[in-house]
Parts: structure tokens; sequence; C-alpha cells
């Protein structure tokens, strides 16, 4: 089992910067493909952006292509998310999750969540 615990959320106006990190438990913490995902008061939860095991595969949602990168450290046993030119419809908790194997683009095939950060983007 892997344990899950996100950090670097906060208040940002609108074009700045956040990075989210996610620091995860256990020895094979290179085992899981990690997805980082998010959802707004009235929303269904999204992904929007995932990591192979290896780091080699990234994945974006369309809405943070280009902005938004996601990269992870292995032998630090933390994915990150780095956030830029930030927009107010980026306002969500985003969660970061972990599952065994290749990453799915579903939150339902993900086996391990942390409990979240917020991140609100003001104008």
């Amino acid at each position: 089992q892997v344990q899950l615990v996100e950090s670097g959320g906060g208040l940002v106006q609108a074009g700045g910067s956040l990075r989210l990190s996610c620091a995860a438990s256990g020895r094979t913490f290179s085992s899981y493909a990690v997805g980082w995902f998010r959802q707004a008061p009235g929303n269904e939860r999204e992904r929007v952006a995932a990591i192979s095991m290896s780091g080699g595969g990234t994945y974006y949602a369309d809405s943070v292509q280009g902005r938004f990168t996601i990269s992870r450290d292995n032998a630090k046993n933390t994915v990150y998310l780095q956030m830029n030119r930030l927009k107010l419809e980026d306002t969500a908790v985003y969660f970061c999750a972990a599952r065994v194997g290749v990453v799915a683009g579903v939150s339902a095939r993900y086996d391990y969540w942390g409990r979240g950060t917020q991140v609100t983007v003001a104008s």
C-alpha cells in the first residue's frame, strides 16, 4: 500500500504559479502510476495530469496543456505538479492518486488517494 500527502496549495493571483507536491510512503513508489485530479464545487472530479511509473510518459487535460507540468522523483517518493499562468477556472481541490501499473484516465481506476490541497486563483 501507499499513503499520499499533498502540499503546496494556496491562494494565488491569476497569471501566477504554484507547485504542488505529492509525497508518498512506501518503498515501491516507482511501481505506481500517479495522477493529479481536481474537483471544484458542483463539478465532477477530473484528471488534469498523469505520469507513468518511470516518469517517461506524461499526460495532460486539454485545459492545462502547456501550462501545467507533472514530474516525479522516485528517489524522493514525490510527484510534482508545476502550475503556471493560473486561471480563475483552475480553482479547485487538487488530489493526487496512485495505482499499480500503467496510467489510467479515470479516477475509479486509482486505488490510493491523498486528502487534497486547495488551490484558489483570485482575480
